[in-house]
Formats: structure tokens, C-alpha cells, sequence
């Protein structure tokens, strides 16, 4: 069982189908589509039980402001604009992220059947909630699924600078196995999201030192003093490259927004952001049978964990598994929502007039 934080240690556990169904009713009770809604309701359900807390349902409460504010299409045209055999672009029309990239996701792995690997961009998004989530799609069809995506509001400064020009721009990649969990690897290229330093101000906690440093360089931990500092890249000047790489591919090459046209989402809730996003299908068929693959995979797995390890160490991890297993128990036991979090989402029912969650 995954260590939970000493906040969510102490929360109230709530199961993920009334995390869905809370979200989906109020996103409905905004104008969303309930179709729709129910949707986005169980991507967002689905990051909590796999431990994204910072992005599930603590972003119900900003995607409802932007809503009110007029930021955020609640019906919006998701077409393709441009298409090739093994690519398509798609224009989300200002709609909520975790619906244009289900639909792009979708897109790729109908494509990917016939060209072997396919590539889909997507601009005119909003924020989509963890990356992992859109690469893990494809692995329901024998595909691996890469995802890459512009974050929603800048900050990082480019190697050695002082100005927020650059996002967490993440990625993940799912890679099937046959008997173990898949091997999902999900990151942001900075040392940490910056949804997680929202959630450690919620929480009134404090960051571990490496997460960000303010204009002086020295380190940041007071959360609420984040405006004052920027986060920093893994890797040094390695992570600053990733963030480029990734914000060119995601971003630029689609249209979306990149460096100073990326809208602070955090802040700015009226403006649209032109989030921009890709994900990419590779049907392993196209190199090798299934089978044989996900059985080599299983293979690469047993080596990893059967590594003889360093002192002080107990377990080797591979990507995704605490994931996994959190996932597990999380759907066994509920999620856990902190006393924050909870006051949080019971002033948004109340001022959309809909029943609590768990009502």
C-alpha cells in the first residue's frame, strides 16, 4: 500500500464514482453537456484514485470561476482542421481540456490501426488535468501512448534567467505489459507541478526545499509565497531543455500558445488560454506481436525489481507503480478528501445549488 500524505492520512475517504458524480453535477448545473460532464467527471475521478491529487477534483473550484467568468466554451464545435493518414490537428473551440484530448486520444488510436504509430495535436484547449492519463489510453488497444502538453501558466524562467517564459510542460508515457502493471512514466519537467504547490497552500504546509527558489536563489517553501519565486527544472539546464522541446511540440507546432502568449490560468480566468496539447498511439503490432512484447516487457520489470539495492534503500520502484497502487487501493477504500478540500467543495455545491458531494 502507497504512503499517504499526513493530510490525506487523516481525511475522509470517498469513493471514486461519488467523486464523478459530484463533479459531473456540477459542471452540469454550469451549462456542460451531461454527457459530456460525466466524462470529464471520471477523467477527473480517475486522476484521484491514481494519487494526482492536484489535479482531480481540488481543480473542480478554478474550472467553475473560469466558467463563470465567460473563460471556458461549455459547447464547444471539437473538429479537425487539419489530417494526414498517421496525423490529425485538432481545434477545441475553447472547451475544457479533458474532453478535446479524450476525443484526440481517441483519434490517434483509430489512426494508429492503420498507419502503426499516429500523432495528434490539439489547440484551443484549457487545462487537462495529469498527463498519465492520456498516455494510458491507448494501452486499452495494445498501443504504448505518449502525451505531451504546454502547462497553463508560466513558471520557469529559461536557464540562467529571471523571467516566467516557461511552463512544467510535462510528459508521460505508457508502455503495456502482460501480468505486471503497465510502465507509465508521468512528469513535469520541473522538480514539481505546480498544482502540488497549490495543494500544499490549501493544506497549509510547507515545500521541500528544491521544489522552488525566489528571485534572490535562494529557497522558496512557503507555498503562498510562490508569486515571489519560480520553479525550478529537473536536471538543471536539462529539464530547461525538455520544457522548450516539449512547449515547440505541443505548442507551437499546433498553434497553441507558448512563452509570453502562455494565459496564467491561476490568475487570469476570463481570457482564453489556447492550451496546447499532443498525444501519439503506437500500435506495438507494427513492430511485433502483442504478446511477445508485453511478455519482454514483463521480463525488463523482473530485472528492475530483482536489482540488488543500495543501503538504507527496501524497494525498487519501476514508473507508474505507486501509481498503480495507489490506484488500487484507492478504489478498494475511497479517496481521501482533506478538511481543506472539502470546506472548499462545499461552498462551490452550495453556490451552484447542487447536493454535496456525498449527499
Amino acid at each position: 500500500m502507497p504512503q499517504e500524505t499526513s493530510a490525506a492520512a487523516t481525511a475522509t475517504r470517498v469513493p471514486a464514482a461519488q467523486l464523478q458524480d459530484f463533479i459531473a453535477r456540477t459542471l452540469a448545473a454550469v451549462g456542460m453537456p451531461e454527457a459530456d460532464a460525466r466524462v470529464v467527471g471520471g477523467i477527473m475521478a480517475e486522476a484521484d484514485a491514481r494519487g494526482a491529487d492536484a489535479h482531480g477534483i481540488f481543480r473542480l473550484p478554478p474550472y467553475i470561476k473560469r466558467i463563470r467568468a465567460g473563460g471556458m466554451n461549455m459547447r464547444p464545435d471539437i473538429r479537425v482542421v487539419k489530417e494526414r493518414a498517421g496525423s490529425a490537428l485538432l481545434d477545441g473551440d475553447n472547451g475544457i481540456g479533458h474532453l478535446i484530448m479524450k476525443k484526440a486520444a481517441d483519434l490517434a488510436v483509430q489512426k494508429a490501426r492503420n498507419t502503426g504509430v499516429a500523432w495528434v495535436g490539439a489547440r484551443m484547449s484549457n487545462h487537462a488535468g495529469p498527463a498519465g492519463i492520456y498516455a494510458r489510453m491507448p494501452l486499452e488497444h495494445g498501443m504504448v501512448g505518449i502525451y505531451m502538453a504546454v502547462g497553463s501558466a508560466n513558471h520557469m524562467p529559461p536557464w540562467g534567467g529571471t523571467e516566467m517564459l516557461l511552463s512544467t510542460n510535462p510528459i508521460a508515457i505508457a508502455v503495456p505489459g502482460h501480468t505486471r502493471p503497465p510502465i507509465v512514466l508521468d512528469m513535469a519537467t520541473t522538480n514539481a507541478a505546480y498544482g502540488k504547490v497549490k495543494a500544499k497552500a490549501q493544506r497549509g504546509e510547507m515545500m521541500p526545499e528544491g521544489w522552488m527558489v525566489g528571485r534572490d536563489g535562494k529557497p522558496l517553501l512557503d507555498p503562498k509565497r510562490s508569486n515571489e519565486g519560480f520553479l525550478l527544472p529537473i536536471g538543471g539546464a536539462k529539464g530547461y531543455g525538455l520544457a522548450m522541446m516539449f512547449g515547440l511540440l505541443a505548442g507551437t507546432l499546433n498553434g497553441a500558445a507558448f512563452g509570453k502568449d502562455v494565459v496564467d490560468f491561476n490568475q487570469d480566468y476570463a481570457s482564453t488560454t489556447n492550451t496546447g496539447h499532443t498525444v501519439i498511439a503506437l500500435d506495438v503490432e507494427a513492430f511485433m506481436p502483442l504478446r511477445e512484447f508485453e511478455e519482454q516487457v514483463d521480463d525488463i520489470w523482473a530485472q528492475m525489481k530483482s536489482s540488488p539495492m543500495l543501503p538504507g534503500w527496501d524497494e525498487i520502484r519501476l514508473p507508474g507503480e505507486q501509481s498503480h497502487r495507489t490506484y488500487e487501493e484507492r478504489m478498494a477504500n475511497g479517496v481521501p478528501i482533506h478538511a481543506e478540500l472539502r470546506a472548499a467543495l462545499d461552498a462551490l455545491a452550495q453556490s451552484v445549488n447542487v447536493a454535496p458531494l456525498g449527499a
